[in-house]
């Protein structure tokens, strides 16, 4: 497996993640076997950067990985997240940065994941009513207890990564990246690499809609998020699937599947970008991490620039409700 350095720090992470939300929430039904499975499979085949959080399960995501990895715990960079409050019952109850909350967050991952240090703490969303600095010098003192090795942002604005890395170098920024999400380029990218942070995309593969499987709203289970999604449904969808019409034939060319081609893209825009496909079944982790094998030239680069341009994608990338905590 291809390795990337994570940045301002001393690990390398596969070229490509695993993204593990999946696993226990959101898209459709769940086979905790299976998923066990697929992380084993990943770690077979070189993958080692897992990513999970507090909030995915509700804490069952990192029960888990805990399951998954034991005895393998020194396979992998694990990295999980905080700041998405949520109740017992799986309700939104905002977002906290609050240095107290943040001590509280780490001491449970810790507990869940049944390890003594997490390589990669997130703040998944900013709190706008806590200054970042505050929560950032929460985070730093983790690293100085030993329980964190190093922090990352998620969703987080120029002017916020800025005032975060002047308190305490920030290793990743992790934020929605693919072919139908392409807002990072317009500052942050440029940003990542002026201040060596890594930039971990997540939804590399638009949840899903890259691989072509969904052509209509009535190939969604009622139980996936997906489902709701503006971008999944009626006339929006219609629209986005002309991008899989356009992939696919690009693709055939390149000997490839469709979302191949949409991670292969990813690696070739910037050396330090990490996609981390979220997946809960073995035959797909094969397939993403066989991405990194796909070459793609310049031309061919700008070429899917041009078949998927900024702006084509039709629908909110989330409900308004859940835009509101995205820091812009």
């Amino acid at each position: 497996m291809k390795q990337r350095d994570l940045g301002n720090s001393e690990l390398s992470v596969s070229a490509v993640g695993l993204g593990c939300m999946g696993m226990s929430e959101f898209y459709g039904d769940t086979d905790e076997k299976e998923s066990i499975a697929t992380i084993h499979r990943a770690l077979e085949l070189g993958l080692n950067f897992l990513d999970t959080a507090d909030m995915y399960g509700v804490g069952r995501n990192e029960e888990l990985l805990a399951k998954a990895l034991v005895g393998k715990r020194d396979q992998v960079i694990l990295a999980t997240k905080f700041g998405n409050r949520r109740g017992p019952d799986g309700s939104f109850l905002g977002v906290s940065g609050k240095p107290e909350y943040v001590k509280k967050c780490c001491e449970a991952s810790l507990k869940r994941l049944n390890v003594e240090v997490i390589d990669l703490y997130y703040q998944h969303r900013v709190d706008p009513n806590t200054p970042i600095e505050e929560t950032v010098q929460a985070m730093s003192d983790l690293v100085k207890e030993g329980k964190v090795r190093y922090l990352g942002l998620s969703e987080a604005a120029p002017a916020t990564i800025k005032k975060a890395h002047a308190v305490h170098k920030i290793s990743a920024l992790q934020t929605e990246y693919s072919l139908w999400s392409r807002e990072p380029e317009a500052e942050l990218l440029d940003l990542c690499k002026e201040l060596g942070i890594t930039f971990v995309a997540y939804s590399p593969l638009g949840r899903g809609f890259l691989s072509g499987t969904f052509k209509s709203n009535d190939a969604i289970a009622d139980n996936d998020y997906r489902k709701v999604n503006e971008r999944f449904k009626g006339e929006n969808i219609e629209h986005n699937y002309q991008l899989i019409e356009k992939l696919a034939g690009i693709a055939k060319e390149k000997n490839c599947t469709t979302a191949q081609l949409s991670l292969a893209w990813l690696l070739a825009k910037r050396d330090f970008i990490v996609p981390i496909p979220g997946t809960k079944r073995r035959k797909y982790v094969e397939e993403n991490i066989a991405a990194t094998e796909v070459v793609l030239s310049a031309d061919d680069v700008k070429q899917l620039d041009e078949a998927a341009p900024i702006g084509f994608t039709h629908g909110l990338r989330y409900p308004e409700p859940s835009l509101k905590f995205v820091n812009l």
